[in-house]
């Protein structure tokens, strides 16, 4: 099993679930470390958590309904940014499940945090990796980022207000700000 039959599984099981509210709801998924997830080190390489996370954002987007209007008007999902922790390596065919959900937004972007999780022997839940990502759709037609406002109204959302962001994600929208005006 790759990546592509991943994808096929992702999309397939997202369209026939139930929907989710993109604020309120977390997508979550279930994997297990397969060979061609490995590094040299022969734990999950951190690539291959990068694109697992993207199967997140797109389980979360079809899930809540955008991914139709996606398609209508020709968005283009992008991340700006990323930040990521690693707490826990992950071994050949351990089980984990992928936590994605909204934490925040502006706009025109999202902050999306991603928590990879597993289980102890004992049965309590460990956090191997959490990530950040600002993320936003691009539509290239008006050749701008599509406003928070209107991905909500397409899904079905009356305007609503971010939550207020905690500390860390203020420090990683700080953090991509100083490096965005630095490059």
């Amino acid at each position: 099993m790759n990546l592509w039959l991943r994808l096929l599984l992702v999309v397939l099981a997202a369209w026939r679930a139930p929907r989710k509210h993109p604020v309120a709801e977390a997508s979550v998924l279930s994997f297990r470390v397969m060979p061609h997830d490995l590094d040299v080190s022969l734990h999950m390489n951190n690539g291959r958590y990068w694109s697992l996370m993207d199967l997140g954002r797109l389980d979360l987007m079809i899930r809540c309904g955008l991914a139709g209007a996606v398609r209508r008007h020709g968005w283009m999902p992008v991340v700006s940014a990323g930040k990521i922790r690693f707490r826990r390596e992950l071994r050949l065919w351990r089980a984990f499940r992928l936590e994605t959900r909204i934490l925040a937004w502006s706009d025109a972007w999202l902050v999306i945090e991603h928590r990879v999780v597993t289980r102890a022997r004992d049965g309590s839940e460990i956090l191997s990796a959490i990530a950040l990502v600002r993320a936003g759709l691009y539509d290239r037609k008006e050749k701008a980022f599509v406003p928070v406002e209107r991905l909500f109204s397409e899904i079905g959302i009356a305007e609503m207000a971010s939550p207020a962001m905690s500390p860390e994600v203020a420090a990683f929208i700080a953090a991509e700000d100083a490096l965005r005006k630095a490059g």
